[in-house]
């Protein structure tokens, strides 16, 4: 097997039907004068037709053919070879799409028609003890005997094998029963069709998070995991990839066994993990990976930038306009326990099966009831702090895992009557696995473990960020909102945690999943250090657009309060845009609207409102003139959080387009076509010596010069990180190697009101030389007035 570097840095493409392997193909060479060595592709397998973003995986066997393809691909990786560049792969191994009239997926497919025999049967955790012993098929827009009685559902006989239609789905025929009539025919299938509300109460197979058309798959079986994997790992052997991107591994039976299945099949090939890790959480130290895909580093970097002072204000000013409360874990409770009740009711269904069919085994346990079982399992997942603790089947947990299901033990124990506290102790057990073996014992370890993520996930992420606003730029995936700033100490003893533990960890600021990109939090941040001006101006717009609100005074007043945010983050921002995010915010918030129970009458009001708040010039010109007068705070903040990020330990990656001035919103607005004529341009300007006259040129500056630098020194980027004194709280340094130094501004709008003075970084003997503005500086103390008179930050280069 080649030998394959390690990244010095990443460029995150999504690949799209419209934008495939021949596109990417045609910017290998931007792509190498950006600075990056190796593309970073989203998913390559061959997804759901027409799929935006490729993990709807239905054939594992064969290139994305909308994409171009394998003789597209193989074009692709000899322009990436030219131009000096290697590839690493995004990978989807916890689930994969149903079929589709347009996609065929052969593995379902085969499950469907021939059930338990079918040899793909291993692929998918269902459940056949059912009733029916049939796979929930909830598809149906009407109940089952409606949709036969209006004759919607027919038999189809015209192809090579007979199948059922309903509309646009498409179903094999068990053979033996084509000849039956029809209510008899949809009865005998190894799949049952339902009304689509059904899903959320008695789906008996295991989905990804909850949704019902991305089927759980059993990579843990080792036939299912060579199978799955053999097109990524034969890429990797070849030398196509060098590296790959995990996603969501807490949805497997068993990550850490995976990832070292994993390590095996590719010889130690560098990967990454989609992980969030929550508060102290700490990735386990034996896990073959060279770490998580960023997620931990974004918080970081976003957070150093961030006020903490402005915490209470903030707080206080949402609390009076929206009458949220000022403790988000009161919100994040709720979230999730609408989550668990309602979007994840089926699995947590499952739980309670599994646990009562575990009580009725041991006549020790049989007086724990099914709604005590439910209960309990219900307050410990909603107490759950983590996306999972990582137990094990058949192994003494680690002391961290028991530590966290104590913990949560804790929590849900003072939500339940004292006569549950029993039945609490027996499913605590369960979890860590200390009831002894067997199937339904093992299954309760695992089956927990994977639906804590998605109550997390859905809870919080998904539903508890779109409900409460103090400052939406800490509303991030792996972010904490009521975690309102990071001090320098904290920023350099992380770092030095991260060199020491996972220094080939993938950093990030912006990602297909982020809720904002890293500019418009940026520009957000802004707000904690100018909370009382926020305050006025917000007041301003809300008296100004009080004649916009629909007579039954929508918007409410949180979402409101969100719209004001969006549009200063985002600004300037199109009416389309703005009312597609708001459509998507308000029903992932699940207060007046979702998106199984649409309410129109709110929908058309938030709609209308932002509408006619844009059409208002007086509105627009505020807004507009606010932006503009905190644009020189943007600036600084937007280089600064670039900086870092390219130059702290492990390995950046910039994700499409972020390379200049980005203002997207959560997917599918993050997902926009690229002007890469654009940025050849102003890369081409800035490397024929033009000083960039325009945000978009100086954060392109930044971001060639120093990925550049780190592929021309991997080896100081891979030494040590060292703070450096800077003796004022608005400017940020360290040493990377010895041999470069990093400085950047924080806190700018604090620090216009007071400027350096005489506050110095001190450098290491020799002579350093910014390479964003080819100043020169000796040694020793350096000011800071100075040094970063041109730009607010500087990346120093000794020698």
């Amino acid at each position: 097997m080649p030998s394959r570097p390690v990244p010095t840095g990443t460029y995150r493409l999504q690949l799209r039907p419209e934008w495939g392997f021949a596109d990417l193909a045609a910017q290998a060479d931007y792509l190498a004068s950006l600075g990056v060595s190796h593309a970073y592709l989203s998913p390559i397998l061959q997804a759901v037709s027409g799929s935006a973003h490729g993990y709807d995986v239905v054939d594992h066997s064969q290139l994305n053919e909308e994409l171009g393809g394998a003789a597209a691909f193989a074009q692709l990786r000899e322009a990436l070879g030219r131009a000096g560049l290697g590839a690493v792969a995004d990978v989807v191994p916890n689930h994969m799409a149903v079929p589709t009239p347009e996609t065929a997926n052969a593995a379902l497919w085969s499950v469907l028609r021939d059930g338990p025999s079918s040899p793909y049967a291993r692929w998918f955790d269902v459940d056949w003890s059912v009733e029916s012993h049939a796979l929930l098929m909830p598809i149906l827009g009407s109940r089952i005997g409606e949709v036969l009685d209006g004759h919607e559902l027919a038999l189809d006989r015209s192809g090579a094998e007979p199948v059922l239609r309903y509309y646009d789905h498409v179903f094999p025929v068990r053979p033996g029963t084509e000849d039956l009539p029809l209510p008899q025919l949809v009865d005998r299938q190894w799949y049952r069709l339902a009304f689509w509300r059904v899903a959320d109460e008695e789906l008996n197979y295991r989905r990804f998070f909850d949704v019902d058309t991305l089927a759980g798959i059993r990579v843990e079986d080792e036939q299912v995991f060579a199978e799955t994997h053999a097109v990524l790992l034969a890429l990797v052997r070849e030398g196509g990839l060098d590296g790959l991107r995990i996603d969501h591994p807490d949805g497997l039976a068993d990550p850490g066994e995976y990832l070292r299945r994993l390590r095996d099949a590719t010889d130690g090939a560098w990967v990454v993990i989609e992980k969030i890790l929550e508060g102290k959480e700490q990735l386990p130290h034996d896990w073959p990976t060279a770490g998580t895909t960023g997620y931990d580093a974004l918080l970081r970097v976003g957070g150093v930038l961030v006020d903490p002072a402005g915490k209470d204000p903030l707080l206080r000013l949402q609390s009076s306009l929206t009458g949220l409360p000022e403790d988000f874990e009161q919100v994040v409770e709720e979230s999730k326990r609408y989550v668990v009740e309602h979007a994840l009711y089926a699995e947590v269904a499952r739980l309670v099966e599994v646990a009562a069919a575990v009580c009725a085994e041991d006549v020790h346990l049989r007086d724990h009831t099914r709604r005590g079982l439910r209960e309990a399992i219900v307050e410990l997942l909603v107490a759950f702090p983590v996306y999972r603790a990582y137990v094990v089947p058949g192994e003494e947990p680690p002391a961290a895992s028991v530590e966290l299901v104590d913990e949560a033990v804790g929590v849900a124990r003072a939500h339940l009557p004292e006569e549950g506290h029993a039945t609490l102790e027996l499913v605590r057990e369960l979890v860590l696995g200390r009831l002894g073996r067997g199937p339904r014992r093992d299954e309760f370890v695992v089956r927990f473990q994977q639906t804590c993520g998605p109550v997390m996930a859905k809870g919080v992420e998904d539903t508890a960020f779109y409900r409460w606003h103090a400052l939406v730029s800490l509303n991030e995936v792996g972010g904490d909102p009521a975690r309102v700033g990071v001090s320098p100490a904290e920023w350099h003893e992380w770092c030095g945690r991260l060199t020491a533990d996972w220094p080939r960890s993938m950093t990030t600021l912006s990602t297909h999943d982020t809720k904002r990109s890293e500019d418009v939090r940026a520009r957000l941040a802004v707000l904690s250090e100018l909370p009382g001006d926020w305050a006025g101006e917000v007041a301003q717009w809300r008296a100004l657009a009080a004649k916009h609100r629909s007579d039954a005074g929508w918007p409410d007043a949180a979402t409101e309060y969100l719209i004001w945010q969006t549009l200063v983050g985002a600004w300037p921002l199109p009416a389309d845009r703005l009312t597609a995010y708001l459509e998507k915010a308000t029903r992932e918030a699940k207060v007046h609207t979702t998106w199984t129970e649409p309410q129109e009458d709110y929908d058309t009001g938030v709609r209308e409102f932002a509408e006619k708040v844009l059409q208002d010039s007086e509105i627009t010109a505020a807004v507009s003139a606010f932006v503009e007068r905190v644009h020189p705070h943007f600036r600084s903040n937007v280089l600064a959080q670039k900086l870092l990020q390219l130059t702290m330990p492990g390995v950046p990656d910039v994700y499409q387009g972020t390379e200049v001035v980005d203002l997207s919103l959560v997917d599918p607005d993050n997902r926009r076509p690229v002007d890469y004529a654009l940025r050849r341009e102003l890369l081409a300007a800035v490397d024929g010596g033009e000083r960039p006259t325009t945000l978009d040129g100086e954060k392109l500056l930044v971001t060639s010069r120093a990925m550049r630098l780190r592929r021309e020194l991997p080896e100081a980027f891979a030494g040590a990180y060292e703070p450096l004194e800077t003796g004022d709280e608005h400017a940020l340094a360290f040493l990377r190697g010895g041999r470069v130094a990093v400085v950047a501004t924080r806190l700018p709008a604090g620090l216009a009101r007071t400027g350096f003075g005489e506050a110095a970084v001190s450098l290491p003997d020799g002579t350093w030389t910014d390479v964003l503005t080819g100043k020169q500086f000796d040694g020793g103390a350096v000011a800071l007035a100075e040094l970063l008179d041109q730009l607010p930050v500087a990346l120093l280069r000794k020698g």
